[in-house]
């Protein structure tokens, strides 16, 4: 079976918070929430209802990342956000609930926002687990 899917291309935290609005009040729920470092940070927002996915698609600079929080409207987001910051390093606003930071317990600050630094976290894991064994 092949789910019926779109792609929408966002350009701005208003037209984020709109369409997101329309997905809570259109019956959808928040599948996932995931971030990809290209040229820029992507971010896609996945949401489904019987089967029938959309996606929306959102591009954060490198320079000075930040992105608006869809918390208010999907609880549930919290969790991909705080990943999120932890991990790439891109400032959240208006967090409902905000770990600070300390969503993981990492050794690295913010190791996906490049990649030598996400290298040598999984360089440095490997040479552990080796050493501890």
């Amino acid at each position: 079976m092949i789910e019926k899917q779109e792609t929408v291309n966002i350009n701005s935290n208003d037209e984020l918070m709109k369409n997101v609005s329309a997905m809570m009040a259109e019956g959808y729920r928040l599948a996932v929430i995931s971030c990809t470092k290209l040229d820029h940070f992507q971010i896609d927002y996945s949401f489904d209802r019987n089967y029938e996915f959309r996606n929306f698609r959102f591009t954060v600079p490198l320079e000075k990342p930040e992105m608006q929080s869809i918390s208010g409207i999907y609880t549930n987001a919290f969790t991909y956000e705080n990943e999120i910051h932890d991990l790439f390093g891109i400032v959240v606003h208006n967090l409902n609930i905000n770990y600070g930071g300390k969503f993981y317990r990492i050794n690295v600050k913010a190791p996906f926002s490049t990649i030598k630094k996400a290298v040598a976290v999984a360089t440095a894991s490997e040479e552990g687990k080796t050493q501890n064994a």
